[in-house]
């Protein structure tokens, strides 16, 4: 008995010494010092950062279930974090998965991130003059096509392609394991313009949102035309080397052609520099490099109900109840790219949770643990004594925020009440009991079809449930979670 008993003190003994050296040991995503034009900044506090918050934010992407494979934050032009784990990936042609030790050297697919960068190289061939304005009719740039007119789709503009308003009927949906995917005919037809125009009008153009990746594929076409230039050498010239990005891979289709809406492959401390020219109005090191008013468009929603603005996104989270707003570029599998505004701060994440819904959710709230950290808001976590950890958790989108599928309007009592129905989505939050609700502000509703994909909020109101806000929002296809 005594000698276990002496065993026992020395193990304790042992473990308590050692301890602190392993607490000590915590790995916080310092960023590494390099000599590929990044400044750093290894104080958190001095970038203006809670340093415990931010280290807690750094060890759930570092720990966390989800199949994670970086994490960059830059704030002020410099980086803060640099963060880096093995995980499984797989490019678009792989059947198998394959474990990967990712780090700042490491390409990585950013699916249709890339969608975003053919957007920036519009509006630089626009600056040109080498593509028209968004207003043109985008068979207009495709004389090949003019057997098409007439049937009105001759109402699709560069504007429609962009916001992705086209009316046209798409369905990718599922990914690449589907075989109905529209998108998948773009791998190997030889006439990929036609195959994405000669699709039916399902809706008159610049009225409906419906993701297609098709489109970007025509901006592409039309811009090799219009530039004589590959894409691929056309953004060499114009953005990547520009901005010092020279180790980067754009992988092709089965013939051999530039995948406009998700081919590229970067590194992630090459995406924050893409972020950051976003955040700076164009400029990269005082060189303008895309037109200012383009950046400004880019930015702006398509539509004040929508959260797509010009091949690149919109949203919000919400630290305690404020509201805090990012715009972003996001690609299938958790590839993230946020700008935040009013913190001037850019995060960087990439993924391998390919069509997983779930990792669309896992990103934003590590993007919400990053912003709650930020001195902005870590100071109010001191009115309540909250721990970074629940206060990391107790942030949440605003109460009773549910998608939905609007199935139809109807009015009651000669048209003195008017009502909606309202089809939720599988494992949206679920406040209610009914998908019927009272529209008591017929203007909520300006805009809103049958058939569209809504976020809305209702409280019950004199005995039934109420709409206080409904938004058309993109629906919940591929990378867009169903939060």
């Amino acid at each position: 008995m005594n000698l276990r008993w002496h065993v026992l003190t020395f193990v304790l003994a042992l473990a308590a010494v050692h301890l602190p050296a392993i607490a000590a040991t915590r790995t916080c995503g310092a960023p590494q010092v390099t000599d590929d034009g990044w400044r750093t900044e290894p104080d958190p506090h001095r970038a203006g950062f809670d340093a415990d918050l931010l280290c807690d934010a750094v060890q759930t992407f570092a720990q966390g279930l989800s199949n994670r494979h970086s994490l960059l934050v830059e704030r002020h032009g410099m980086l803060v974090v640099d963060a880096y784990r093995t995980g499984s990936d797989r490019s678009t042609y792989s059947l198998w998965a394959s474990k990967t030790a990712f780090d700042k050297e490491t390409l990585h697919d950013v699916r249709s991130i890339t969608k975003s960068v053919v957007a920036m190289l519009w509006g630089i061939a626009e600056g040109t003059r080498a593509v028209p304005p968004a207003d043109t009719p985008i068979l207009d740039l495709l004389p090949e096509l003019a057997d098409l007119r007439g049937s009105g789709r001759e109402r699709i503009t560069v504007e429609h392609m962009l916001c992705m308003r086209s009316g046209l009927d798409w369905d990718e949906s599922g990914g690449y394991s589907r075989w109905g995917n529209d998108e998948r005919g773009l791998l190997w037809r030889g006439d990929r313009a036609r195959h994405v125009m000669e699709k039916p009008l399902s809706h008159s153009p610049g009225t409906l949102f419906n993701y297609n990746g098709g489109l970007t594929a025509i901006l592409g076409i039309a811009l090799e035309a219009r530039t004589g230039a590959n894409l691929q050498d056309y953004a060499r010239h114009v953005l990547l080397e520009p901005l010092g990005i020279r180790n980067w891979e754009w992988v092709t289709d089965l013939r051999g052609r530039a995948r406009a809406y998700t081919g590229l492959r970067l590194r992630p401390r090459d995406l924050a520099r893409l972020r950051r020219v976003m955040m700076d109005g164009g400029r990269w090191q005082n060189r303008q490099v895309v037109p200012e008013v383009w950046v400004r468009t880019l930015l702006a929603r398509c539509s004040d109900k929508e959260e797509i603005g010009h091949h690149w996104w919109h949203g919000n989270v919400f630290v305690r109840g404020k509201e805090v707003t990012w715009h972003g570029a996001l690609g299938n599998g958790g590839q993230r790219l946020f700008i935040v505004p009013s913190l001037d701060m850019v995060v960087v994440m990439t993924a391998g949770a390919y069509n997983d819904a779930s990792i669309g959710r896992a990103q934003l709230h590590l993007l919400l643990q990053v912003v709650a950290a930020t001195m902005e808001h870590a100071g109010k976590l001191a009115d309540g004594a909250v721990s970074s950890t629940a206060a990391a958790e107790s942030v949440e989108v605003p109460l009773i925020e549910t998608r939905a599928t609007l199935q139809s309007i109807a009015t009651e009592d000669g048209g003195v009440r008017t009502y909606v129905h309202l089809k939720l989505v599988p494992q949206a939050r679920r406040p209610f009991t009914t998908a019927r609700f009272r529209v008591r502000d017929a203007s909520l509703l300006t805009g809103l079809q049958k058939g569209a994909s809504v976020k809305f909020r209702a409280e019950r109101m004199e005995g039934e449930n109420a709409l206080t806000s409904i938004r058309a929002v993109a629906p919940c296809v591929r990378f867009q979670p169903c939060d």
